[in-house]
């Protein structure tokens, strides 16, 4: 009987901590360096989770103002997340891939994007949890 109990309890304790970690919803900030040296921007992620999908915006700062691109393929495991960012520059569609392992409230993200190049470019930030 212990056993079981005891087996029961901590299958609880594990679907209650999924059910924690796998609140994301809200925005989320990171600081993206500049080019070339310069000043670092702010980047906003509003993140949406509904059935482990993820919808949503990334908004960073551009030459004629703020950019914003919506969130597709967003999905969501355990404490997993991957999304990508579509974005028209100079006629050419970019796709930007995100995949970020949630910690409290952080996400360690890797972003792939297409370098000038045209090789993948693989950087690493943490995004935190806005308060406002």
């Amino acid at each position: 009987m212990t056993k079981k109990l005891l087996f029961a309890t901590t299958i609880l304790l594990a679907l209650s901590l999924a059910a924690i970690a796998a609140d994301i919803t809200g925005k989320w900030v990171y600081e993206q360096p500049g080019r070339g040296g310069g000043n670092p921007t702010q980047v906003t992620i509003t993140l949406k989770t509904d059935n482990g999908k993820i919808s949503g915006t990334v908004v960073r700062p551009g030459r004629n103002g703020n950019q914003e691109a919506q969130i597709t393929d967003g999905k969501m495991d355990g404490d997993n997340i991957t999304f990508k960012t579509s974005q028209d520059m100079g006629g050419n569609t970019i796709t930007t891939e995100y995949s970020g392992k949630i910690t409290g409230d952080e996400i360690k993200f890797k972003i792939t994007r297409p370098g000038r190049d045209g090789n993948p470019m693989t950087t690493e930030t943490t995004a935190k949890r806005s308060v406002t």
